[in-house]
């Protein structure tokens, strides 16, 4: 996130970093990303970790902690080495509590490296990298902790919420609350629709494997000539087109991946996982707008991701 949490003690995490074996001798906010916090920690000698806390009452500690055992046994057991994965702490452990009830941390090595932005468009030869990585990953035998990740909508509650009748009532959580309250008045019939055909589609039965979740360029790493994958919390057990719509953008990107795997991606399971994306995004943007919130960067940019996800639900092309 580029706005700092305003309410979140740095001082939990030097103590914390103790359970690594690091003593910090310097913490640096990192703005990147959107949805965690990030620091750069180094210790006297100048070696430095990749710090991220997450808030548990998005996604609770519970589903998180599996996430990152899966993405550490991924690098550890299965020796897939483009998982940027969660060190382990003396005791083993890959996610830390930093207080009773919010927030929790992760400790990553720090990679020298480049990533792009989630509205990058890689040419040809970046999809093809990416691709080959998840043909890789698709294809390994998940850990005992790697989780089901059902096709479902997450943010279904808030949707069909705002969707009845009288649930377009003034939100009053900040400057965007208004504007977004009227921006998604004049959608309701679009996001009706929508959700009729994600229904539609999400009946369907498709094979499961390992997936990311996320592999779009903001989550793929370039280190020198290698792509590495990192945001391994939302990995789990998923039809391939969950990585696979996020990735393919042709015809030949679908056959690179049929040829390395021996499975041709599903179309409709592609434009199920795309739409799930959209109505999921809404659905986020909604919650944090009917939430109190200033006028930051990072509310600037979920505006324009909740504007911009509306006009891509207005014309959605299955």
């Amino acid at each position: 996130m580029r706005d700092r949490p305003d309410d979140f003690d740095e001082g939990l995490l030097r103590p914390a970093l103790a359970a690594w074996g690091i003593e910090a001798a310097g913490l640096d906010y990192a703005p990147v990303g959107f949805g965690d916090f990030h620091w750069i920690a180094r210790d006297g000698r100048g070696r430095r970790w990749f710090v991220t806390v997450a808030d548990v009452r998005r996604k609770t500690f519970e589903e998180l902690r599996p996430a990152m055992d899966t993405a550490a046994a991924l690098r550890e057991e299965a020796g897939l080495e483009f998982v940027v994965a969660p060190l382990r702490a003396a005791d083993g452990s890959t996610l830390r509590r930093l207080d009773r009830h919010r927030y929790a941390m992760c400790v990553f090595p720090h990679v020298e490296g480049m990533a792009g932005d989630f509205g990058d468009e890689p040419d040809a030869a970046a999809r093809g990298a990416v691709i080959d990585l998840l043909a890789a990953l698709h294809a390994t035998p998940p850990p005992l902790t790697t989780p089901a990740r059902p096709v479902r909508l997450t943010g279904r509650a808030v949707l069909e919420e705002v969707l009845r009748p009288g649930g377009a009532a003034p939100w009053l959580g900040g400057p965007y609350a208004e504007p977004a309250r009227e921006l998604v008045a004049d959608h309701v019939a679009t996001l009706r629709r929508r959700l009729e055909e994600f229904d539609r589609l999400a009946g369907a039965d498709w094979e499961p494997v390992l997936t990311h979740g996320e592999p779009h360029p903001g989550n793929v790493l370039r280190a020198g000539g290698r792509r590495l994958l990192v945001d391994w919390d939302t990995v789990g057990m998923a039809p391939p087109e969950r990585d696979l719509w996020l990735v393919a953008r042709d015809d030949a990107d679908l056959a690179r991946y049929a040829a390395a795997t021996g499975r041709a991606p599903d179309t409709a399971a592609l434009v199920l996982y795309r739409l799930r994306w959209a109505l999921d995004d809404v659905a986020e943007f909604v919650t944090w707008f009917r939430s109190p919130h200033a006028r930051t960067p990072d509310a600037e940019q979920a505006w324009r991701g909740l504007e911009g996800t509306l006009r891509e639900l207005d014309v959605f092309v299955q």
